[in-house]
């Protein structure tokens, strides 16, 4: 069950990353030439007739990279003039948190000609980095250097793993908390949308928590859980979240169904982590509806209405 790699504290760079998430904001970005959050979503959201953008022809040379036949988004053609790493976009209602994925390039040796002079472990260069690769406290939202994510949906790993800091301000994962903070929130917001960097994926969360971030905490081990191909590590997984859940949500889970887990701090002190999972809507289920959702039959059956006496 145990996978062999890397242990992963991601999303954790410290307190110092947290309490000072709406100050890095301000003063984090380090070139005045490169263009805002604000003015990414914008670029990105424009109609497809107004991106015009072509992939440099030197590209493959310089970073491996090889055009798919299933074609990029426009969304992702825009974004992959800041960034080769860009692995899609996570998307909350009602929440601040609409960001670029990048995806970690796992370990960088220093004197990289793209990363710059300084070398990083797996899941660690984009804690502090921006979609710029400037140098910033709050970071970027990032999948897993294990995760694929690309156009041919059969060789996606069975868990995307997003890792990002709780800031202060609600951004990169820092909304998250109004979860644990408020259950009812959760009945107006059961939906996350994550795109690739070719198509648009719906995610229903089933489960939130809050975990160890420590490898000797804890036998539930879901950063190094990425990849779920037998039926006795999914069900260790779902029995880990659900017995820990703060709000039973009562969605049906079953082997095959493919996992969304966002990560981010809890609490610095203990080394805690808050983790959000989703599965991958099932046909005939409907985004923004919660009454389309498969649900277990004791939750049904829990949930039933009681007829008017």
């Amino acid at each position: 069950m145990e996978k062999k790699g890397k242990i992963i504290t991601a999303a954790g760079a410290g307190a110092a990353a947290v309490a000072l998430g709406v100050l890095a904001l301000t003063l984090g970005r380090g070139r005045d030439t490169v263009p805002t959050p604000n003015e990414i979503i914008m670029t990105t959201t424009e109609a497809p007739t107004e991106i015009s953008y072509e992939i440099p022809s030197d590209w493959e040379k310089k970073y491996g990279y090889v055009p798919s036949e299933e074609g990029y988004t426009p969304r992702t053609m825009s974004l992959l003039r800041y960034n080769k790493d860009i692995a899609g976009w996570l998307s909350l209602d009602n929440t601040v948190i609409h960001n670029p994925i990048v995806l970690d390039p796992g370990d960088i040796k220093a004197g990289d000609p793209f990363y710059g002079p300084a070398g990083y472990g797996s899941n660690e260069y984009y804690l502090d980095h921006d979609l710029y690769r400037n140098q910033v406290f709050y970071g970027t939202v990032f999948a897993d250097y294990r995760n694929v994510f690309g156009s041919d949906e059969s060789e996606h790993t069975e868990n995307l793993i997003l890792y990002g800091h709780a800031m202060y301000d609600g951004t990169m994962m820092g909304d998250l908390r109004k979860y644990h903070l408020n259950s009812a929130f959760y009945g107006s917001n059961a939906f996350i949308k994550v795109s690739s960097n070719y198509r648009d994926y719906d995610y229903v969360i089933f489960s939130y928590l809050v975990t160890p971030g420590n490898y000797d905490d804890t036998d539930f081990h879901y950063w190094n859980m990425e990849q779920i191909d037998n039926e006795e590590d999914f069900n260790f997984y779902i029995d880990q979240c659900r017995k820990k859940q703060m709000l039973d949500t009562g969605v049906d889970m079953r082997f095959g169904d493919k996992l969304l887990t966002l990560s981010t701090c809890y609490n610095d002190d203990d080394n805690t982590r808050f983790i959000v999972v989703a599965r991958l809507l099932r046909e005939g289920e409907v985004a923004g509806d919660l009454s389309t959702v498969q649900h277990t039959e004791a939750y049904n059956k829990a949930h039933e209405e009681k007829p008017a006496e």
